[in-house]
């Protein structure tokens, strides 16, 4: 069985123990999908973040360890011959949202996120991929390719018919509202940072460049207000076109393209690398796609060197304030803040970094929002099949909380969980970055 991934790091996985029940087929891949040891803790109530779609059901199928057993199912060949089609994995594997909580919460650290990649990568090999995945995975290169495709969204959420047509061929939901890119993506020309000791490099993503430019424009005052020289990590060395990291991609198992364009993200940043200069994203999934993703494709040192200097806007901050090397004033703050962090910032442990930041604020009263995914995951809850499940998901915790105190001003870093929120509540989530640059003693918005 030829792999999509390198598994290679699992290669001691479950050697010499009897009891490991390492799959037939599928080599270090069969090893990672064993490093489960069924304790049954993702069947469990709990806090955490591990198994939403389980927390929602509670049907043992949908949990890490009812993943991992019809995984085994599919190497041992008791699925037939085409094994990665079969109904009930196809089911499973589509209800994890790749949150990326069993890599933290499971005592195994089990990788399901990235196991589903691989799963997908062979279900294409059995059966071709959707329209619909190619849109969702590939939509940066179609936004580049045919512009056109950034007016889709506006406009299947003004025309009924359109949404109906959209659910019909694509199996986007009817009653989704979509997300519409703003009609100036973030560009500066010729950006000329600040002269400072300290040099850092700002990666400006797919979504905050065509969705959320302001976060970046907040993240750039932030740190040059705070002393810092801002390098920009936005466009390709070679055409020019805005870089992306390929996450997209890999969330939907289209793994070759999502290769490509991780090799042109090493190429801009692995200069700026050998610099010495940390590399800041904002968007949580992209920035970890970069540090943590990578070293699935087998990209050698470069991934490795690069992903030891990928940092999110946040943990940089915790990091600087640490060191006593960032030193910006605030101004206080009253009233209520809550926090909803992304699934795979609570995965690498950064909610203790947003912590950190948000008491630099004078007189901040915050609290964090103790809830798993929030259900859109991507493009998961805007699928016509899952949209309500993804709500069912929302409604588990996160949702009563913002009700509530609908008065609060709500943080929450993640392009898809700010989506969602103002999918189905009046608030109006914000980047950190972007509360932060309002909090500075001496702001300058110009």
């Amino acid at each position: 069985m030829k792999t999509y991934l390198d598994w290679s790091f699992y290669k001691d996985a479950g050697m010499g123990d009897a009891y490991a029940d390492i799959p037939k087929t599928g080599g270090h891949f069969a090893k990672a999908v064993a490093v489960c040891i069924k304790s049954g803790l993702c069947e469990t109530e709990r806090k955490g973040v591990m198994c939403p779609c389980y927390r929602v059901s509670e049907h043992s199928d949908f949990s890490t360890g009812g993943r991992v057993r019809l995984l085994k199912q599919a190497l041992n060949g008791e699925l037939g011959n085409l094994p990665f089609v079969d109904q009930a994995l196809a089911r499973t594997m589509e209800l994890c949202v790749g949150c990326k909580g069993c890599k933290r919460e499971c005592e195994n650290a089990v990788d399901m996120a990235m196991l589903k990649i691989e799963y997908l990568a062979q279900r294409y090999q059995q059966q071709k991929p959707s329209l619909r995945t190619c849109l969702f995975g590939n939509l940066a290169e179609y936004w580049s390719r045919f512009p056109l495709l950034r007016h889709l969204p506006a406009l299947h959420n003004r025309y009924t018919w359109l949404a109906k047509l959209n659910q019909t061929l694509l199996g986007i939901s009817a009653d989704a509202h979509l997300p519409e890119p703003v009609k100036k993506p973030f560009q500066i020309q010729n950006h000329d940072s600040i002269a400072a000791t300290n040099e850092v490099v700002l990666f400006i993503d797919t979504f905050t460049r065509n969705f959320h430019p302001e976060n970046a424009h907040a993240a750039l005052q932030v740190l040059e207000t705070a002393g810092y020289r801002v390098y920009l990590a936005d466009l390709d060395l070679q055409d020019k076109k805005a870089l992306c990291c390929g996450r997209t991609q890999l969330a939907h198992g289209l793994v070759a393209g999502a290769k490509q364009n991780a090799q042109k993200m090493l190429a801009v940043l692995t200069p700026h690398v050998k610099a010495g200069r940390p590399i800041i994203g904002l968007e949580p999934a992209c920035l970890l796609a970069i540090r943590d993703d990578y070293k699935f494709l087998g990209l050698g040192e470069e991934a490795e060197h690069v992903a030891k200097k990928a940092i999110l806007f946040e943990e940089f901050i915790a990091k600087e304030k640490t060191a006593k090397r960032f030193k910006l004033d605030f101004k206080p703050v009253q009233g209520t803040i809550l926090v909803h962090g992304h699934c795979h910032q609570k995965a690498v442990g950064a909610m203790k970094s947003m912590r950190k930041v948000l008491k630099l604020v004078p007189e901040l009263k915050f609290e964090f929002i103790e809830s798993s995914c929030c259900g859109m995951a991507g493009s998961f809850g805007i699928e016509a099949e899952n949209a309500e499940m993804a709500k069912q998901m929302a409604e588990l915790n996160l949702l009563p909380a913002l009700r509530e105190q609908p008065e609060a001003v709500v943080i929450a870093n993640g392009f898809s969980c700010q989506h969602q929120i103002r999918s189905h509540t009046e608030h109006q989530p914000k980047h950190i970055a972007v509360f932060l640059r309002d909090a500075m003693s001496e702001p300058n918005n110009n």
